[in-house]
């Protein structure tokens, strides 16, 4: 079996690679910290993405950031910038939707094939019940629109292809360090195996949707 990790460097991406090898897949990386895959360069993704050698059984997408280095999570519209937000978008929504421009040629025609982008709860509208976080919630909200659409069109040609969005929970990494707040956290490696067990058991079906670690669906 063959996995292609995007945002390998990251916590979650990094506790991904490990679970799979260990469970002898032969894993693809690339990262922005040690490759160079910068998702906010449309160029790259599409240079990275077209020297890869495909099929691969599993494309897991990574990549995400909160807030800009130099802010934080909005809690009122008054704390709401156009840059900042421009730049969640840029890595949370517009990144992962260059990925999937290249899906058709990194999943198998003839067998099962899975495209899973980490999305997040709070991207949910029908779950939000206390508001803020407008960038990180809109952008969120933004890419399950995109995984969506990506399933219906994928699914015209790969007929068996699964692209689901994913919510790992609040995983203790950096990303979530100062954020987790009273929220149970879990570490890394677990949230990998718990993901992984949700996507072994995805069916095609399910292709489309949006689910946390439990294997859950989530509303829109």
């Amino acid at each position: 079996m063959r996995a292609l990790i995007l945002g390998a460097s990251g916590g979650i991406g990094s506790a991904v690679t490990q679970k799979l090898r260990t469970d002898s897949w032969d894993v693809t990386t690339l990262s922005r910290s040690k490759d160079g895959f910068d998702v906010g360069r449309p160029e790259n993704v599409d240079r990275c993405l077209s020297q890869m050698e495909g099929p691969f059984d599993l494309v897991f997408t990574a990549v995400g950031i909160l807030a800009p280095l130099t802010a934080q999570p909005e809690k009122s519209l008054g704390a709401i910038k156009a840059k900042n937000m421009a730049n969640i978008f840029a890595v949370n929504t517009i990144g992962p939707a260059l990925i999937l421009r290249h899906a058709a040629d990194l999943l198998p025609k003839d067998r099962r094939g899975v495209m899973a982008t980490l999305s997040a709860r709070v991207g949910s509208i029908g779950d939000n019940q206390i508001g803020g976080w407008y960038s990180y919630r809109a952008s969120k909200a933004a890419l399950n629109q995109i995984v969506h659409g990506a399933a219906i069109e994928l699914g015209r040609s790969h007929k068996r292809s699964i692209c689901v969005a994913l919510h790992p929970g609040t995983v203790e990494t950096p990303f979530t360090a100062n954020y987790a707040d009273r929220h149970k956290t879990v570490p890394a490696s677990e949230a990998a195996s718990n993901l992984l067990g949700v996507i072994a058991n995805l069916t095609t079906d399910q292709s489309g949707g949006f689910y946390d670690y439990a294997g859950n669906e989530i509303p829109w």
